[in-house]
């Protein structure tokens, strides 16, 4: 999802072929061996979500997603692709991880929540009253985590984090990179996405 907001952000358009990760194609682990998405093929191969939103926005950045973004964000994503994302894996696949505490999971990702529910206050974005990298670096994974139980979500103190995650929801953006398409396969049209 944030490798697709960079972009669309950015006005590129490129190739998209959506693919079924139990069905990878020969040309995406060709190009990846690692099997994982998202994968951009240009000049080089770029294997991870962060990395293409860097290279789309530095492509072109008419919304100035970079513009404030400071050591503050950076460890902010940081922290999200770290603890956070290892605390959202365990707790939304506990059955995968007996041995571990999925209450502890939560429990440690909640506090990563409570630090954004902290910064959102008085403010629509992270860094202020317009989006950044860092909101679009973090939303999926927070999206991910408010979905392993919506009811539990809903009842949290988390009002900003909340409010946040809602309004993104609810947005334009949003609907864009959630389009659904079919399965590529060789052969079949090219999409261009955005």
């Amino acid at each position: 999802m944030r490798a697709r907001l960079a972009i669309v952000s950015s006005g590129q358009s490129v190739e998209l072929r959506e693919i079924l990760l139990r069905d990878k194609p020969a040309d995406m682990l060709a190009a990846s061996p690692k099997g994982t998405v998202p994968v951009l093929v240009q000049d080089t191969v770029i294997e991870e979500s962060i990395d293409v939103m860097h290279w789309a926005l530095a492509q072109s950045d008419p919304e100035g997603l970079n513009t404030h973004m400071d050591d503050t964000a950076h460890a902010l994503i940081a922290e999200c692709d770290g603890p956070f994302k290892t605390a959202l894996d365990l707790t939304k696949y506990a059955v995968r991880h007996p041995d571990t505490n999925p209450d502890q999971s939560r429990a440690t990702a909640a506090a990563f929540i409570a630090k954004l529910d902290a910064k959102l206050n008085g403010r629509a974005w992270l860094l202020g009253d317009h989006p950044a990298m860092v909101d679009f670096a973090i939303l999926p994974f927070v999206r991910q985590f408010a979905h392993t139980d919506l009811e539990w979500w809903d009842g949290q103190p988390y009002a900003n984090a909340q409010r946040w995650l809602a309004a993104f929801k609810a947005s334009d953006r949003f609907a864009t990179i959630m389009k659904k398409y079919s399965p590529w396969k060789f052969g079949n049209d090219v999409i261009l996405f955005p």
